[in-house]
């Protein structure tokens, strides 16, 4: 499911190919299985960057997995990609598993992703708790 989120944002791009996307989570798709099984992908996300675009992925376990409403779409905004690196959390008991499957392929990474570009109009908070506290006291 995972491969396909990836392969289906990347494929948005006319640059980029989805086969390629689908080749580089295939070779990590070991090491994803392992840091799933430690819970590592719980807390530190693999991260997609294709142009504009970070998608973030974690996973969710337990009783939270259960009433969890998934979201696997292809995140827009790829189009105009002509590059993509998905960045592998590399946790101390896993480097050097990581270190070895990244090396393997031009397109994963254990580097830490870049910071997303942001734009000033939406780079403010998303709530305006001094407006909401009027708004509460008010009633």
């Amino acid at each position: 499911m995972i491969s396909d989120l990836v392969a289906d944002t990347v494929a948005q791009s006319s640059a980029l190919s989805r086969d390629e996307a689908v080749e580089a989570m295939s070779a990590a798709e070991a090491i994803g299985r392992m840091l799933i099984a430690a819970g590592h992908l719980q807390q530190h996300p693999i991260t997609l960057v294709a142009g504009k675009v970070h998608c973030e992925i974690t996973t969710v376990s337990g009783t939270a997995a259960l009433t969890l409403e998934e979201n696997l779409n292809p995140v827009p905004g790829a189009a105009g990609a002509d590059d993509f690196t998905i960045h592998l959390p590399s946790p101390a008991p896993l480097q050097e598993q990581v270190k070895a499957v990244v090396d393997g392929h031009a397109r994963l990474s254990d580097a830490v992703p870049p910071a997303p570009e942001t734009k000033t109009a939406s780079s403010g908070p998303l709530i305006d708790h001094e407006t909401l506290r009027r708004a509460v006291t008010q009633r």
